[in-house]
């Protein structure tokens, strides 16, 4: 049998709440992040600088910015919302999450191994590596989310779906 949280949501596993947790501070730290990148200019515009090499590294920076506002921030927020919901598209959501963590710390440490440690190598680590637990885990919990109501899912084992 899977843990209860204390919530108002008997049939949510703690280990959702938690997920959901970790979606809801990803989605701010995310927002803060690249808020701080803007405002502090802390990467120059590309168009600004001389060499193909420096526009082409701060255009990679400005990709990032904007694929995780159009895509991350959404995604963390609807899997926040949905997972505290047992709503099949927080699960949803949450899984095509941890597949950009997966995906973009992959890219930022390959260029950090060649170049030097980034803050946001840094900075978004635990959340890449909070994906995985949380991929298993919602992988897991899979079937809670495809019943009619949450109530339904209280007291249900978390077995395989078919």
């Amino acid at each position: 049998m899977h843990q209860k949280s204390n919530t108002s949501d008997p049939g949510r596993p703690r280990a959702i709440s938690v997920i959901a947790a970790i979606n809801a501070i990803g989605c701010f730290v995310t927002i803060a992040f690249w808020l701080l990148v803007l405002v502090k200019r802390l990467v120059p515009l590309p168009g600004g600088l001389g060499t193909l090499l420096e526009r082409a590294n701060a255009a990679t920076t400005y990709g990032f910015l904007l694929g995780d506002f159009v895509w991350s921030v959404p995604l963390l927020l609807l899997a926040a919302v949905g997972l505290w919901r047992m709503r099949f598209y927080g699960w949803t959501a949450a899984q095509m999450a941890n597949a950009l963590w997966v995906y973009s710390l992959t890219v930022i440490w390959t260029r950090d191994a060649y170049t030097s440690p980034s803050p946001g190598g840094i900075l978004f680590l635990p959340f890449a590596l909070a994906s995985i637990w949380a991929a298993y885990i919602l992988w897991k919990y899979r079937s809670l989310f495809w019943r009619s109501s949450p109530e339904s899912a209280v007291n249900v084992e978390s077995t395989s779906h078919p």
